[in-house]
């Protein structure tokens, strides 16, 4: 065994990537690996905790249940490479390129993704409990049954993203990006989504109850059974937005203007 970083690795199981670019189920944690050539090479459930990967090239690389915690990966090449089911809490993802990786059912909570190309990215059921993704690219994104209580997507990009079913209760996403996007059955309990350009959303059967919407342009989204009681619309514009069949009760309403067209200066004094 070796030490590293306070982490100790299997010298054979190093030797043994190096020699054949796979090693699944090794002892890899606290490897430095940093800048290495990994293009295809097979970690499947791999200890790769408190690894050096920065710089590393691991496009096509098969990283399924590996155990990646705490792990370096900052300005990695990560396109096309499978991470579903990886453990990747509180790893640094800073400037590392994920474009088309597929990072199904992984646990991502306390990441740092800042500046990282997420274009493409299959994120559907992955944990990301209070990430920052703030100013994130997140174009084309699969984030459908996401787990994303407390993150903040302030001013992140995500037109016509695919957020169905996902959890996003207290999240942040004030000045967000979403035309076109598809949150049907999103769960947005107490989220900020103030000033957020929902043009043409899908929002049916969300779930609104005490979130944020000031400001937000919500023009042809569609709210259809949404729940909406005690979310705050004040300054909305909601032209053309369906509203059939959706829950409003004690919903706030304040220089909101209404899908026909009508400002409603109902404010409350």
């Amino acid at each position: 065994m070796f030490s590293f970083n306070g982490w100790a690795y299997s010298e054979t199981d190093l030797a043994k990537l190096k020699a054949l670019n796979a090693c699944q189920g090794c002892d890899l944690s606290g490897a430095n690996l940093n800048g290495d050539n990994l293009r295809g090479a097979v970690l499947i459930e791999t200890n790769l905790i408190g690894a050096d990967l920065s710089g590393a090239d691991l496009t096509d690389a098969d990283l399924r249940g590996a155990y990646l915690s705490g792990a370096n990966l900052a300005n990695a090449n990560l396109q096309s490479a499978y991470f579903s089911g990886t453990k990747l809490q509180n790893a640094n993802l800073s400037g590392a390129n994920l474009m088309n990786a597929n990072l199904a059912f992984a646990k991502l909570q306390k990441a740092n993704l800042s500046g990282t190309n997420l274009s493409g990215t299959n994120l559907a059921n992955a944990n990301l409990a209070a990430i920052d993704l703030s100013g994130v690219k997140l174009s084309g994104v699969n984030l459908s049954l996401a787990t994303l209580p407390k993150a903040n997507l302030s001013g992140a990009n995500l037109a016509a993203i695919d957020l169905r079913d996902a959890y996003l209760s207290r999240s942040n996403l004030s000045g967000a990006n979403l035309p076109k996007a598809n949150l049907s059955g999103a769960k947005l309990y107490d989220a900020n989504l103030s000033g957020a350009n929902l043009t043409n959303a899908n929002l049916s059967y969300s779930e609104l109850n005490d979130a944020n919407l000031s400001g937000a342009n919500l023009s042809g989204a569609d709210l259809s059974l949404a729940k909406l009681p005690k979310a705050n619309l004040s300054g909305a514009n909601l032209t053309d937005a369906i509203l059939k069949d959706a829950k409003l009760d004690e919903t706030i309403y304040c220089k909101t203007k209404m899908p026909w067209g009508e400002l409603n200066d109902d404010c409350e004094e």
